[in-house]
């Protein structure tokens, strides 16, 4: 009786407690915010409990490498880096960060210097009101390779991450000594004729080898009614949708991997930022119609489900790609398929 008494107590001293600090806890975070001091927190759910990640922590538990910054084009980018060599370059997607190169990351590193870098708007790095062209964001990593020491790069991306490395390759061939594209092309006039009406079978979840159908495309689009609709619990489902749908035959990330990103598109700003890349399609498109034909060797590498008519668009606009398709993959190919992945890479950048 006595012990169970002393424990109430004990529980009841601690509630108090928290109670208390609670105030100061709220009065301290919301001062932080308004001066932008916040620190940076991905906040990670999985079926083992709530974990919380740094970037500092994530970068840990990849051998040699570490976080850097550079101020360019008045906006701070973050990037991971590690290894010795030629620089290479890797430009993450929607909706992810630098960390969705991590498994072919360390192996790269035996071979090149390698920068994951949170682009404009992604992750760590500054999501300005502007700038969301792709144009501009290939000034960015221009000014980046420029204040790195490099005259030039090997550079890769996939999703949005691709249609930045394209523009960097079309403004400064110059720079760019090779170029490799993930699953996505540089938006052109032929995503003026993608349907409004999904194809027979696009959400057929027992069918794997599916044709996926890229809604979000034009709903990301819509000012500021995705950043309203997804909210909370809201950008958690919405976003787990995403993940899942564009793997092939089983999810491509575990939960923890998941709920990283999520929680990162969940900061002030990063929802409406990454909607700006698909926000300046228009402009892009128009951009894209300035490009000459690109002369640099070029690897595109799309899944057999992806969303993208990737090989047909480098054949047309590049000069003798090679184009490879991942059979029984989806989207997410550095993660579905790290060793394919870093097989094509070291071959092509060698």
């Amino acid at each position: 009786m006595l012990r169970s008494k002393f424990k109430a107590l004990r529980m009841a001293r601690w509630l108090i407690i928290t109670l208390m600090l609670l105030p100061l806890y709220l009065a301290t975070y919301k001062q932080n915010v308004a001066t932008g001091t916040e620190p940076t927190i991905i906040s990670a759910s999985s079926a083992s409990g709530r974990t919380e990640s740094t970037d500092e922590e994530l970068v840990n538990t990849l051998h040699g490498f570490h976080n850097g910054t550079k101020t360019v084009n008045g906006i701070k980018l973050h990037y991971v880096e590690g290894g010795k060599g030629e620089p290479l370059f890797l430009l993450p997607g929607w909706p992810e960060t630098w960390y969705e190169y991590r498994k072919i990351m360390p192996e790269l590193a035996k071979y090149y210097h390698v920068y994951s870098i949170d682009i404009r708007g992604m992750g760590s790095s500054d999501k300005p009101t502007t700038g969301y062209d792709k144009k501009t964001m290939a000034s960015d990593i221009y000014a980046l390779m420029n204040e790195l020491g490099y005259k030039n790069i090997y550079i890769a991306g996939h999703d949005i991450g691709s249609t930045v490395a394209y523009a960097f390759a079309a403004n400064y061939p110059h720079a760019t000594k090779k170029l490799a594209m993930l699953d996505i092309s540089h938006p052109d006039d032929n995503m003026l004729k993608i349907p409004i009406v999904a194809p027979p079978g696009s959400y057929d979840v027992s069918n794997p080898a599916r044709a996926k159908f890229p809604w979000w495309w034009a709903f990301n689009t819509v000012p500021n009614l995705p950043e309203q609709l997804l909210q909370g619990k809201n950008l958690e489902i919405a976003y787990n949708w995403f993940y899942d749908y564009l793997s092939y035959d089983k999810p491509a990330l575990n939960p923890k991997e998941k709920a990283i990103y999520i929680a990162a598109y969940a900061k002030p700003d990063a929802l409406r930022a990454a909607n700006d890349w698909f926000r300046a399609f228009r402009q892009d498109i128009d951009d894209f119609n300035t490009y000459k034909k690109l002369s640099v060797p070029v690897l595109g590498i799309y899944g057999s489900t992806g969303i993208s008519d990737l090989g047909p668009f480098l054949k047309e606009n590049t000069m003798n790609p090679k184009v490879v398709e991942l059979k029984r993959t989806g989207h997410w190919i550095p993660e579905e398929q790290p060793e394919e992945t870093i097989k094509q890479f070291k071959e092509f950048f060698r």
